[in-house]
């Protein structure tokens, strides 16, 4: 525009140019941000989270246990973190302390003398005196009381696993986050899950 008030050939062009340098500006921060961001999936690209009972704080005999963590933290209404049993390990008994609190009240099934509070674990006679303790997932909420009662008492055959035909794999899991354990961390996709037993090493698999 000149002193008359006039907007010129001049000024609209730079208006132009500023508008076109302000656009390519734009796009180069996005494919810069996108190189990032395709670069930190590439980085995760074929490992999922899951928890390695080892550094587990419900697994540790003498630990304080009942950090809740997985059961709140988990961005899903219900966590992906289930109970999960190795039945190599267990030694089928008839006082579970993975499944009633110290000191129940019998050895029946009844609520009151479940240490589980939705009932999800469900236990079957075998043969006297043993019995055998199976996990209903779906019910299951992640808490880990049964899994710090087993370990303190028992063999420890009770322990985490996050599942993933649950997980949605987060980019930065909430549950790992906050542990206080940290153990939560990513691992090959094709083998999934830390399990326990005689073949521990081994059976680092689905």
């Amino acid at each position: 525009m000149n002193d008359s008030g006039v907007t010129t050939r001049r000024t609209v062009l730079g208006w132009i140019a500023r508008a076109a340098a302000a656009v390519g500006l734009g796009g180069l921060v996005g494919r810069l941000l996108l190189t990032d961001r395709d670069s930190a999936a590439a980085k995760t690209a074929g490992y999922l989270w899951q928890i390695d009972p080892a550094k587990c704080i419900h697994s540790r005999p003498g630990s304080p246990g009942d950090c809740g963590r997985c059961q709140i933290e988990c961005v899903l209404s219900e966590s992906a973190v289930k109970c999960v049993h190795a039945y190599a390990v267990c030694g089928y008994c008839e006082l579970c302390s993975g499944y009633f609190p110290p000191d129940p009240v019998e050895l029946t099934t009844a609520a009151e003398n479940q240490l589980c509070p939705t009932g999800a674990i469900q236990r079957s006679f075998v043969e006297d005196p043993y019995y055998e303790y199976a996990i209903d997932e779906p019910v299951c909420i992640g808490c880990g009381k049964c899994v710090t009662g087993c370990n303190a008492f028992g063999n420890g055959s009770l322990f985490l696993q996050i599942r993933h035909d649950r997980c949605v794999n987060c980019n930065d899991c909430t549950i790992a986050r906050a542990c206080p354990a940290g153990a939560i961390t990513r691992i090959r996709a094709d083998r999934p899950y830390i399990l326990k037993g005689p073949d521990a090493r081994e059976d680092h698999a689905s």
